[in-house]
């Protein structure tokens, strides 16, 4: 099991991060939300952040942090970062207004034949559930590391 902590720790990351989202969004809808004990995409905390900066760290604890690992490690886990914030984030946006005009041209123009389906819209993060994706990876890792293993 030693061998294989970072993954273990990544993964336990995740977990916790999508309990958090479920209890997140089944508070503010006043509803259980199953689907995101599953569905990690957009929402409070990023669990793509928490993911790949619990990796991060493991790496930075158990192997070094000026080691070289721990350098490719962090600069892809910016890169997934920078991506859930940019790119992921405005083609949610994009499919918000896609969404809309599907429903307004089978509404207006009785197209009953032409089915469009939904697309997913919560795709990408702001900014501040990245950062909060980030602590939350770092502090399980810590503590995963230095308390647990």
């Amino acid at each position: 099991m030693e061998e294989y902590k970072i993954i273990y720790i990544s993964f336990f990351s995740l977990i916790i991060c999508q309990i958090i989202k479920f209890i997140f969004e089944s508070l503010r809808f006043k509803n259980l939300r199953w689907n995101r004990l599953i569905n990690g995409a957009g929402g409070m905390p990023s669990a793509h952040a928490s993911f790949t900066f619990s990796l991060v760290t493991s790496i930075g604890i158990i192997e070094g942090f000026n080691s070289s690992i721990f350098a490719l490690a962090f600069i892809i886990s910016l890169i997934v970062c920078y991506d859930a914030m940019g790119v992921r984030f405005e083609s949610g946006k994009q499919a918000e207004v896609i969404n809309d005009m599907a429903e307004v041209i089978e509404k207006d123009h009785k197209f009953r034949r032409v089915s469009f389906e939904h697309l997913k819209e919560q795709l990408g993060h702001k900014p501040f559930e990245v950062i909060m994706g980030m602590i939350l990876g770092i502090l399980v890792s810590v503590f995963f590391n230095l308390v647990v293993f």
